[in-house]
């Protein structure tokens, strides 16, 4: 009976701290703000050939930064480059879109990293989205930023970059996509993606952010 008890209340947890929404108010500096993927066009290509996690389905992220202007979110996005975006534009964006937004922290061990990546972010800015995704210092794209902003501290790390389906074939999007670049795809490149970064054991999934 206590076992029956004691199973059902830590899967009552469980489903509470997974479903959590958190506020503005619930940030802190440093946060990881992800972007839940579409089914259709980029977003859902993306999701595709990367999703390893029923709950983690993601097509883009940022760094929260909280400072006395306000709270704004560093990130590289197709349409804004390497930007420095105030988190009411980006909210508002991709709510438009009917996407959700989730809310990842770095445990205690790795906070410290928080101030350089920071501080390296804001010196990335300016710089143009790099829609070939094969590594290039002069463009970056979402994941790539997220991952230079931390390098220092080693906080992720590169991966073979897939194409394929859950099927074992390059995926037909990535296909068209790279054919209209006159690029090869670049599978197995080193790289970085959206839910590769979310399943890093250095983060914690914190909860879905609202701003209402």
């Amino acid at each position: 009976m206590f076992r029956k008890v004691y199973f059902a209340l830590f899967f009552l947890l469980v489903g509470c701290s997974a479903s959590e929404i958190l506020t503005e108010n619930d940030l802190k500096n440093g946060d990881f703000i992800f972007v839940e993927a579409r089914e259709e066009n980029l977003s859902g290509a993306i999701n595709r050939v990367t999703q390893k996690s029923e709950i983690a389905n993601f097509d883009h992220l940022g760094v929260i930064e909280i400072s006395n202007e306000g709270i704004f979110v560093l990130h590289a996005s197709p349409k804004l480059g390497s930007a420095k975006e105030p988190l009411k534009d980006f909210y508002e964006k991709n709510t438009e879109t009917q996407q959700e937004m989730v809310i990842y922290r770095l445990k205690d061990d790795y906070q410290p990293a928080i101030p350089k990546a920071i501080e390296k972010a804001e010196q990335m800015l300016g710089k143009p989205y790099n829609f070939t995704y094969i590594l290039d210092d002069q463009s970056y794209y979402c994941s790539d930023f997220v991952e230079r902003a931390f390098r220092e501290s080693a906080v992720f790390e590169h991966i073979p970059m897939n194409f394929k389906n859950k099927e074992g074939e390059i995926d037909s999007f990535w296909i068209s996509f790279y054919e209209k670049l006159q690029l090869e795809v670049p599978q197995d490149e080193p790289g970085t993606n959206p839910n590769q970064l979310a399943g890093s054991d250095k983060l914690i999934r914190k909860g879905k952010f609202s701003r209402n």
